[in-house]
């Protein structure tokens, strides 16, 4: 791996954590870091209906319950 390619692959890393919130930066932290992965969960579940349902099925509570339990979460 030649510097080039180095100062390639982090300026497109740089990039893409510009672009997508999820993908961090330098000074996250990993309690940070986990914090949004289990708000982007969170979020993909109350927005995925048949997850949601699955979710609901799985533990026995209503389909309202469970999306109000993952916004709270949020």
């Amino acid at each position: 791996m030649q510097a080039s390619d180095r100062f390639n692959i982090n300026s497109q890393l740089e990039h893409l954590q510009a672009k997508y919130v999820g993908t961090g930066h330098a000074d996250l932290n990993r309690f940070e870091w986990a914090v949004n992965i289990q708000r982007d969960s969170y979020a993909s579940y109350v927005g995925h209906y048949p997850i949601l349902a699955y979710f609901a099925i799985a533990e026995n509570e209503s389909i309202g319950r469970e999306r109000y339990n993952f916004m709270q979460g949020l």
